[in-house]
């Protein structure tokens, strides 16, 4: 199947229409932004990294009985997935105190929730992805009670599949951000899962494995990533 006309173009990837309407194309570019476009880099084979990444994860998700957009992979760095109407609104799964939630509630990184710690946000770069609650999404009609619930839901869902995969692969699934879409009456997990999306750390030695490299200036970004791909192939392939 092949492009037709561009239909987004975000600050990672580029979508593409096809000649199904119900199918899109997803191009993984090496384009990598942080602070909400305040700091952009082109890191060499991003692209291609983040497409196995994903497509290795979404195909586990799949097996889990899990509904994705994923169809198959075309290309090492595009997607065939399905078009799904996307809701204005990000679910994040907290494993370990990372990132804003250590800074909202002054906690030291790295401690160990004893439960996961589910979280909404409104998907808008202008105002910087604010936190939201139920009374927000349904305030600004953002989504159904029904599909509030089953987001929540298959968040938590796709956590009890994902921390034992991560955990085989010797890394800890720190956090993450999940996008949902709806197609033919029923949400489908969209966007992506990839360390771009997540925070992941090595199992031993709490090394950051995850866009935080670039964020933070750590260096070896796309290395780090290859090394995560790996492992989760390496797993995946004993299954």
């Amino acid at each position: 199947m092949n492009k037709i006309k561009l239909l987004y173009s975000g600050k990672a990837k580029s979508v593409y229409s096809t000649t199904d309407a119900d199918k899109v194309i997803v191009e993984y570019r090496n384009d990598t932004s942080a602070f909400d476009g305040g700091k952009l880099a082109k890191l060499a084979d991003k692209g291609k990294v983040n497409n196995r990444i994903n497509t290795l994860l979404m195909n586990y998700l799949a097996s889990k009985d899990i509904n994705t957009h994923h169809l198959e992979c075309l290309s090492p760095t595009e997607e065939l997935v399905r078009y799904l109407d996307m809701l204005r609104v990000e679910c994040v799964v907290r494993n370990v105190v990372a990132g804003s939630l250590a800074k909202r509630f002054g906690l030291p990184e790295g401690k160990e929730l004893t439960e996961p710690v589910f979280e909404f946000f409104l998907k808008d770069d202008n105002l910087h992805d604010p936190l939201i609650n139920t009374s927000h999404i349904q305030m600004f009609n953002l989504a159904t009670d029904e599909e509030v619930t089953k987001m929540k839901q298959l968040s938590l869902q796709i956590n009890n599949v994902l921390l034992p995969l991560f955990t085989a692969a010797g890394m800890v699934l720190v956090d993450y951000k999940l996008e949902f879409g709806r197609f033919s009456g029923e949400l489908y997990l969209g966007d992506e899962v990839t360390p771009d999306s997540c925070r992941i750390w090595d199992a031993v030695n709490k090394e950051k494995m995850d866009k935080d490299r670039f964020r933070r200036d750590l260096g070896d970004v796309i290395e780090h990533y290859q090394i995560v791909a790996d492992r989760l192939e390496m797993v995946l392939s004993s299954k």
